[in-house]
């Protein structure tokens, strides 16, 4: 009987010790997989997540370039519209203002007739009382009104006299030297003597003054 009993309890003794032992090396066999297999997954996990991180660094930056690239031909394209749109405006500026250019040197002619016209009559012959010189007063005086007249529509159209005078320093963007003299009382390169005027349109010279000019 009491060995009977002695062989039970020594059978569950081992039994148990087994399951014991056979627990442990399980948990042993956890915690070194824990311990280990982990590592290897997540040392995988962040190689392939670097790579794809190099991946969309390198499409980024090359977006980002092509961005800047397309940002600049744009400006380029926008500077030259607004170029190309200037120049079409001072174009047509140009052309409102100086397409009369022509037809304005024409008129000088007739106001050059003018001129002459008025200074060849003599004063005394203006000022004298008879009946023939009277007439020629009204005549004079007429003419001048229209000199006066042409001039003001002129100056309504940007039309300017350049009206040099002796002793101005020469300024050969709006005088023409007819010649040259010799005048030792006179600044050498100053205007001496004045030949005919000259003519603006809005400021540009379409007809320079002749002029006689110091030798220097």
């Amino acid at each position: 009987m009491l060995t009977r009993i002695f062989t039970r309890h020594s059978s569950i003794l081992r039994s148990t010790l087994a399951r014991g032992w056979t627990y442990r090396s399980c948990q042993q066999n956890a915690a070194q997989d824990k311990k280990t297999t982990p590592d290897n997954e997540v040392s995988e996990a962040e190689k392939e997540l670097n790579d794809k991180i190099a991946v969309l660094t390198k499409e980024n930056n090359d977006l980002l370039e092509k961005v800047s690239d397309f940002q600049d031909k744009y400006q380029r394209t926008l500077a030259d519209r607004e170029n190309v749109r200037k120049r079409l405006e001072k174009q047509i500026l140009d052309a409102k203002q100086f397409g009369i250019q022509g037809f304005c040197k024409d008129l000088l002619e007739v106001s050059d007739v003018f001129r002459k016209a008025i200074e060849s009559v003599p004063d005394d012959k203006i000022n004298e009382g008879n009946n023939n010189n009277r007439d020629l007063k009204s005549l004079y005086e007429g003419v001048v009104m229209t000199e006066t007249q042409l001039l003001t529509v002129f100056r309504r159209h940007g039309l300017e006299q350049v009206v040099p005078k002796e002793g101005d320093k020469f300024d050969p963007s709006l005088q023409e030297a007819m010649f040259e003299l010799s005048a030792p009382d006179k600044t050498p390169g100053t205007v001496a003597h004045i030949i005919r005027l000259g003519w603006t349109l809005h400021s540009r010279c379409i007809r320079s003054a002749q002029v006689g000019v110091v030798k220097s």
